[in-house]
């Protein structure tokens, strides 16, 4: 699989799943770039960088793309975890504008490039949440849910241009946004027990599924979810 000449989008790549997708695209000569809060001391060299908040004026993103761009990835996202009695209407607004909102506005910015390109592919990231009741989830499960919907919309609109739109749907990954959930060996193992392959997802879990993707390998495929979530969403295994 190489993506010798294509050139990549990831928003949110500094760290945890993003990060893992950087690396791995840069070692298949991806031209990779990135758009994120801050950058990694962990990139390499060549990453094309955009310091920017997905939430605030992105007015520099269509400048600092290519005239072509192949695969976007977007890789922002928030663990909101309260019982529904103590959610704000904030909660619920800040979750939407950041994991909806924010990648309708990228996308937007993008549009051109991702035409140009004559074939290229949307990646966004959802959570096994958005399909699997969950205590305490409620905020983050309408938001990936709005995800979802959204990106099977976009990609039956884009069909007929060769754009192809998909979504992967994580459980609990070992990342930096789920540090709290996962910050003692007995909350990892605890963790673990709940998904029926008995280990909590990796980042490179998550990102090789991306990279499938966005790959010519995967170009007959659009519209679809695909859960990377250890079994959790679809299994009963006790």
């Amino acid at each position: 699989m190489s993506f010798e000449a294509k050139n990549i989008l990831i928003v949110g790549g500094s760290s945890g799943i993003g990060l893992s997708l950087v690396k791995l695209l840069h070692q298949q000569n991806a031209n990779i770039y990135v758009i994120s809060r801050s950058a990694s001391e962990l990139w390499p060299d060549d990453v094309q960088y955009l310091e920017a908040d997905v939430t605030g004026n992105i007015d520099a993103v269509e400048m600092f793309l290519p005239q072509q761009l192949h695969g976007l990835v977007y890789s922002v996202g928030s663990i909101t975890l309260k019982p529904f009695n103590r959610l704000t209407a904030e909660d619920f607004l800040n979750d939407f504008q950041l994991n909806v909102l924010g990648a309708a506005r990228i996308i937007q910015q993008a549009i051109k490039p991702i035409k140009n390109a004559a074939g290229a592919s949307i990646v966004l990231i959802s959570s096994v949440a958005a399909t699997t009741g969950m205590p305490f989830h409620a905020s983050i499960a309408a938001a990936k849910a709005a995800v979802e919907g959204m990106a099977i919309s976009l990609a039956a609109e884009l069909a007929s241009q060769r754009i192809r739109v998909n979504v992967v749907a994580p459980s609990l990954t070992n990342t930096p946004l789920a540090q709290n959930l996962l910050s003692t060996p007995e909350k990892q193992e605890a963790s673990a027990k709940r998904h029926p392959l008995g280990k909590i997802g990796q980042p490179e879990d998550i990102s090789r599924a991306i990279r499938f993707l966005l790959s010519d390998e995967s170009n007959w495929m659009t519209g679809q979810v695909i859960g990377v979530d250890g079994g959790m969403g679809k299994l009963k295994t006790s």
